[in-house]
């Protein structure tokens, strides 16, 4: 097929030139075979939930620029804990049962002081107290299910999940508690975690980089896993990509058909209405901020405890600017779920191919790789159409009650 081409063209320059072309896009598409699917999928774990995240945040009203730094602390948490836990040869998921309570019960703590559980001390003590309690049911049925190794890995997940989701709450306090700007608070808890992150890890193993760690491994669906290519991209993965394949339906479900949904939404577009209507406009911010900090925990501890099994603190950290892109995956996406998700696919696959690139000895920078994803949504949004941000974004609301 190259040959006929080729000799379309009896000028030898030009022959040779498009033969070549021809030759490195067919091996490019070689590499493009089931496994590269499932490595991009794999990459997009993190930038897909801090996506997701950044979602819920502004369509509330509520600007979450801190992701990148939530990835960080929630990435490095999980290490650091997964290694308390074994780290000396031994398994002890007693300490990691007991941090992921201590930490339950100070966020269930805060929750209450901030008045976020209810109005009344029942409605108080029943979230507050239902929430602890599930914490503690589900570090138990981990540990009954997992062995110690698996089960100490999980803990240390788990930790870092609430761990993310505490800064997430710190964050919502400065912005919606005492109204600081969204953006300047957003980029403090980046810089933070920045500087915290890789001087921890110099304080616990003295080094910016972490020991290795177990990960939380691959589960493999039998039968459906023997499948030609969906078999090995879907059904053979790690579990946070089984997490991900879950929230995004989920999340776009919940702020498309439920109550909540309507309530996130109608934060960031009219606020005013919502108030009118008898739901708390700061309850309402708060909880979709806190998911972002749920989200960006799985994101950031699926990194580093599902897939790499370290702590990299160097540069940028392992991290390596994933929050900014699920930003920028965010607004390609036009605040959907859905569109999100593909756009951190895409991301990620240009991020796959780089590596395949490297593996077939073509010399791509990869400072020049990283600037794809910028470029493309740059190009896909002046082409397709604006990306239309919620009218109430960034804006402080006061409550006439207040």
């Amino acid at each position: 097929m190259l040959t006929a081409i080729v000799e379309l063209f009896p000028n030898t320059v030009v022959g040779a030139a498009i033969g070549g072309a021809l030759a490195t896009a067919g091996s490019i598409l070689g590499i493009m075979d089931s496994a590269y699917a499932a490595s991009a999928l794999r990459l997009s774990v993190p930038i897909a939930f801090a996506a997701l995240g950044g979602i819920f945040a502004e369509r509330s009203g509520v600007i979450n620029i801190g992701l990148e730094g939530l990835l960080i602390l929630s990435a490095f948490t999980g290490v650091a804990v997964a290694h308390w836990l074994t780290g000396d040869g031994t398994t002890a998921v007693g300490p990691g049962i007991v941090l992921l309570l201590v930490i339950a019960v100070l966020l269930a703590v805060a929750g209450a002081l901030l008045g976020l559980l209810g109005d009344t001390t029942g409605e108080i003590a029943v979230r507050a107290g239902g929430g602890v309690l599930a914490t503690a049911a589900l570090a138990g049925l981990t540990v009954a299910l997992a062995g110690p190794t698996l089960a100490a890995t999980w803990l240390a997940f788990y930790t870092a999940v609430l761990v993310s989701t505490a800064f997430a709450l710190l964050f919502a306090v400065v912005t919606i508690e005492y109204r600081a700007d969204q953006v300047i608070a957003g980029l403090a808890v980046w810089l933070i975690a920045l500087g915290v992150a890789p001087f921890a890890s110099n304080v616990i193993w003295g080094a910016v980089n972490s020991p290795g760690v177990d990960t939380l491994g691959t589960w493999t669906v039998p039968g459906l896993s023997e499948l030609p290519v969906l078999g090995t991209v879907l059904f053979n993965a790690g579990p946070v990509v089984y997490f991900l394949l879950l929230a995004t339906p989920l999340s776009w479900y919940v702020l498309a058909h439920t109550s909540f949904g309507y309530w996130v939404r109608a934060s960031g577009e009219n606020p005013k209405a919502l108030d009118t209507a008898g739901v708390d406009v700061r309850r309402v911010r708060y909880a979709a901020v806190l998911l972002s900090g749920v989200f960006s925990g799985i994101g950031g501890a699926g990194l580093s405890l599902g897939r790499v099994g370290s702590f990299v603190g160097s540069g940028t950290t392992m991290i390596d600017g994933r929050g900014w892109i699920g930003i920028t995956a965010m607004l390609f996406g036009n605040y959907n779920p859905f569109g999100a998700f593909g756009a951190s696919l895409l991301f990620a696959a240009l991020d796959a191919l780089q590596f395949r690139l490297q593996q077939l000895n073509y010399a791509v920078p990869d400072s020049l790789m990283q600037t794809v994803p910028y470029v493309t949504v740059i190009i896909v949004l002046a082409l397709v159409g604006r990306t239309r941000t919620p009218d109430a974004a960034g804006e402080h609301y006061e409550s006439d009650e207040d």
